[in-house]
């Protein structure tokens, strides 16, 4: 994919189109040192509690997304981030429907 988009002007969110009662990703990046991977949530769904050994910047594209990080739960709107600590549970639900690129950074 990363090839495609190379020395091009496009809109992230406009790569990726909603499924109904699904939850898509596509990997735009897929390196060594990290991902970058833009998914689209459906109302309604969810990524369950799950951890990952890499922080991840979660950017909200449009939409609204409630966030799980351990204890704490967030809520995201169109153009708000958060930063997912590396091996600290996190779970995903669209409340309403959304799109996210999530960038994952692998600990060296």
């Amino acid at each position: 994919m990363l090839n495609e988009l190379e020395g091009k002007t496009f809109r992230v969110r406009s790569l990726i189109d909603y499924q109904e009662n699904a939850v898509v990703s596509k990997t735009l990046v897929d390196r060594k040192a990290g991902t970058i991977t833009l998914f689209a949530f459906d109302e309604g769904q969810s990524l369950s509690e799950h951890t990952a050994p890499f922080h991840a910047l979660a950017q909200i594209l449009e939409g609204e997304a409630e966030i799980r990080i351990g204890d704490e739960t967030i809520e995201l709107s169109e153009g708000e981030n958060t930063i997912i600590p590396e091996d600290e549970p996190h779970s995903l639900e669209a409340k309403k429907r959304f799109k996210m690129l999530l960038t994952m950074i692998k600990r060296e």
